[in-house]
């Protein structure tokens, strides 16, 4: 197991670590030392985390909560509490994506849900481990951004203004926090394959990423653990782009003008 001298026995908290980006900074947190908090709402997720996890040589725990429910929360933080007596890092990556619905076909019960869980849930996580994180002398929050918050996805408009707001949160928190020595900043993932999509989708999702693929999960961890590495010791409000290049473009690769199907052939050059 390898390791990182400013992560090792760092007590860190995942929240929607039961799957995809969460789990794999969670188990990328664990392979360098790090003693982990794995949160999920469903129990199950959080215990197969915790075996891989364990497996592996590393050390976690299951940290079961709602994140959009306070008592929930509370309970969650006095559980790793009682644990490791600190709390180092937190990365607030829980979040609802679906259901996918137009403007139209929304409803207020679908927005609230969404606003709760993405946008809420940080900020009642965050409440409580930056007070513990001040009195210990310092800590580190990572927030979960998306392209959403600075470009729009169709039938996304709730998840992208939870986006939106967790940018803004991420600088305000940052100003706040700051005199406390708790950094804040915010990773932003592109296109993701957190469900295991087909080769076909696989292949049309990466023609529009200038890196010519679509992202798996363990590329967003090198990003979360330099955030909460010394190395990033002068870093904070800022928000990271984990997004093989997407947000760079004017206009997606398969409707530009010059796509990369037209692009010079490695035997030509």
């Amino acid at each position: 197991m390898s390791t990182h001298p400013s992560l090792v026995d760092k007590v860190v908290l995942v929240t929607g670590a039961g799957h995809g980006i969460g789990r794999a900074i969670a188990e990328r947190f664990a392979s360098v030392g790090a003693k982990v908090a794995v949160n999920d709402v469903n129990s199950d997720r959080a215990d197969a985390v915790i075996a891989a996890i364990s497996g592996a040589g590393g050390e976690a725990m299951t940290a079961v909560a709602d994140v959009s429910n306070s008592d929930s929360v509370r309970s969650m933080i006095d559980l790793i509490m009682d644990a490791h007596g600190r709390i180092d890092v937190v990365v607030n990556n829980a979040g609802l994506v679906e259901p996918m619905l137009h403007f139209f076909e929304a409803d207020e019960a679908w927005w609230r849900r969404i606003i709760d869980v993405n946008l809420t849930g940080h900020f009642l996580v965050s409440h409580p481990a930056a007070r513990i994180m001040a009195k210990q002398g310092g800590g580190c929050i990572i927030n979960m951004s998306s392209g959403g918050a600075t470009r729009a996805h169709r039938a996304f408009t709730a998840y992208d203004a939870t986006k939106g707001g967790i940018e803004a949160l991420t600088r305000a928190m940052a100003l706040d926090l700051g005199p406390y020595n708790i950094r804040v900043n915010a990773l932003m993932p592109g296109s993701i394959d957190t469900h295991g999509l087909d080769l076909e989708q696989r292949t049309l999702r990466g023609e529009n990423v200038p890196l010519g693929r679509i992202g798996e999960p363990m590329d967003m961890t090198g990003g979360a653990l330099f955030l909460a590495s010394t190395d990033a010791s002068y870093i904070t409000g800022d928000v990271l782009r984990i997004d093989g290049g997407m947000l760079a473009q004017q206009r997606s690769a398969t409707v530009d003008i010059k796509p990369p199907r037209d692009f010079p052939k490695l035997e030509d050059l």
